[in-house]
């Protein structure tokens, strides 16, 4: 009886933490977005900064915006940049946020970023953090995309 307690006892167990199979799951879709088994993927998260330049020479900082605009465009065009936007008025000079994507290495992230204008002028300076979530992520642009009428 003990044992018999013991295998019903291990069988209800295993039943409790079995992985459960999305019925929904795409595999090429999972594939072509470099998913883990979880859904998710590894990306760096940027906090754009207040920089140390403090220049008032408003020609010039708008010129160093626009690189910095175009500078996005370009990275989302590469598939490296998946998420950008700015942060309100806060206590700790945060401007905006990056998420960026298919870097390999905490480096590549460095050197990627320093081909922003705005960046590269210490207008702007970054904080970056390893970060994991949903590999459904790049699938929002397509639609971001086709709902802006107009720049800001």
């Amino acid at each position: 009886m003990k044992k018999l307690i013991t295998i019903c006892c291990i069988t209800f167990s295993v039943g409790l933490f079995a992985q459960k199979i999305n019925p929904n799951y795409d595999e090429a879709l999972a594939k072509e977005l470099k998913s883990d088994n979880y859904g998710m993927k590894s990306y760096f998260l940027v906090i754009l900064k207040t920089g140390t330049n403090s220049t008032s020479d408003k020609k010039y900082i708008a010129e160093k915006f626009e690189g910095h605009m175009d500078n996005m465009a370009r990275l989302v065009e590469d598939k490296k940049l998946v998420v950008a936007g700015p942060i309100g008025k806060n206590d700790k000079n945060y401007r905006g946020i990056f998420i960026l994507q298919n870097i390999d290495s905490l480096e590549e992230a460095i050197k990627l970023l320093a081909t922003d204008p705005a960046i590269e002028a210490k207008l702007l300076e970054t904080e970056i953090y390893n970060w994991y979530g949903s590999a459904a992520l790049p699938l929002y642009l397509e639609a971001s995309d086709k709902i802006w009428k107009e720049m800001p």
